[in-house]
């Protein structure tokens, strides 16, 4: 019962303020990750883009980082017209409020700027034709390390990330935008992960930059803030007349004598890391339900010949490199291939995509901080040489669209078969 209830917190807590009445994500969007020092970290932005590549909740998506280490709210308006609107996404999410709440108590005055600089970001963001903007909480610190392991202090900052969890969703709410709240389910997962295996375990790098684990959770609320369904694909199975179905995005190849071999564009998310670390993200997915909500790759297998003569026979099902036994009854209800088996064939081709995705983000970092925002300081010391600058923009612009190209053009679909045989 404490699983359900923890579980129910934290999808309540990831809903965004404004229910779509169709799904936000459309083929071909651009989507701009824009955010502080942990965006810059280029790991939820990371798990982001491998999603929207790999899972295709709509086809041909492209993503851009733009993470800057030590930004707010407030500096991001300054700069947004040099630094971001010139690639013209047609979907934002905004992760800001670590700093700008200064590291001490929340005082109106910090309130207000934070209030209107997200407002001046989401109303920009607008005028420049981002068709869909998630504004973002912040996350939270973890109190044994933040600070110097100043516990009062750290806990002290928490109210203050809280208070401005809140105006994010009250700007949300009165832009008529979505709001994707972080900083809940993060303390919550963090909570029931600590119980399990001490104050000792690391969710942060430092009390305020998450490990992979915590930036799963982060991608897992904006991903769900982002309309993401989570259907991978159903593969159904009749064992008895030899057949399977595939749902879009997988395509059988075959069908006998318990094997069935199978074609898929769309691929489970994968973690790829090693499971002995409890900083990764395989560490956290029994504290929330990514899997269930965003990662359902389903595998039912009906007519399972003789197994209703034998009470309590078990069933093998074999993907790539694992197998496990299930009952009938579970696979004719369906199982989730994703959470099932961790290991699986998927994996490899995943993990390189992935690399794809790390170095594009990488090389995001220095054109975004660095080259463009060069050109935004030579607009204002050389007035006269306007169009040249123009034209550097947009070479720049282009370069980043070019690092997009790789990651994209690694998905390829992969082939791999599920064996599924009685128990002897």
């Amino acid at each position: 019962m404490k699983r359900l209830a923890m579980i129910a917190i934290i999808c309540l807590a990831a809903r965004g303020t404004s229910e779509a009445a169709s799904p936000l994500l459309r083929a071909g969007d651009y989507v701009a990750i824009v955010g502080d020092s942990i965006t810059e970290q280029r790991l939820y932005s990371m798990f982001i883009e491998d999603y929207l590549l790999m899972c295709k909740p709509a086809a041909d998506l492209q993503v851009t980082q733009f993470g800057c280490n030590g930004d707010s709210a407030n500096w991001f308006v300054k700069r947004m017209a040099n630094n971001f609107l010139p690639f013209r996404p047609t979907v934002a999410t905004t992760s800001f409020g670590m700093n700008d709440g200064v590291y001490g108590p929340l005082t109106p005055a910090i309130a207000k700027l934070y209030r209107e600089s997200q407002k001046s970001i989401v109303q920009n963001m607008k005028k420049a034709g981002v068709r869909v903007i998630v504004v973002g909480s912040p996350g939270c610190l973890e109190t044994e390390l933040a600070f110097g392991g100043d516990r009062a202090r750290a806990e002290m900052y928490n109210r203050t990330l809280a208070g401005l969890r809140d105006i994010a969703r009250s700007v949300a709410e009165e832009e008529g935008v979505t709001f994707a709240n972080v900083h809940d389910p993060m303390l919550a997962v963090m909570a029931k992960a600590k119980a399990r295996y001490g104050k000792e375990y690391r969710f942060t790098l430092d009390g305020g930059h998450p490990e992979p684990n915590g930036h799963l959770v982060m991608a897992y609320s904006f991903l769900k803030a982002l309309g993401c369904d989570g259907d991978i694909g159903t593969i159904t199975v009749d064992l008895t007349a030899g057949k399977a179905e595939a749902s879009s995005g997988h395509k059988i190849l075959s069908c006998a004598d318990g094997r069935v071999a199978i074609e898929s564009s769309r691929y489970p998310f994968c973690f790829c890391c090693d499971p002995a670390k409890q900083e990764v993200t395989r560490a956290v997915l029994e504290f929330f339900p990514f899997n269930e909500d965003l990662n359902r790759f389903r595998l039912v297998v009906r007519n399972i010949p003789g197994i209703r003569s034998i009470p309590g026979k078990r069933v093998k099902v074999a993907w790539g490199p694992a197998a496990s036994e299930f009952s009938a009854a579970q696979l004719e209800r369906g199982i989730n291939l994703a959470a099932e088996f961790l290991d699986n064939p998927f994996c490899e081709p995943f993990g390189k995509v992935q690399e794809q995705v790390a170095a594009q983000q990488l090389a995001e970092v220095a054109l975004v901080k660095e080259q463009m925002n060069s050109l935004g300081v030579l607009g204002e010391l050389a007035s006269r040489e306007q169009d040249a600058i123009e034209r550097l923009r947009a070479v720049l612009v282009k370069r980043d669209h070019d690092f997009r190209e790789a990651p994209a053009a690694c998905v390829k679909p992969v082939r791999h078969v599920i064996k599924i045989e009685p128990v002897r």
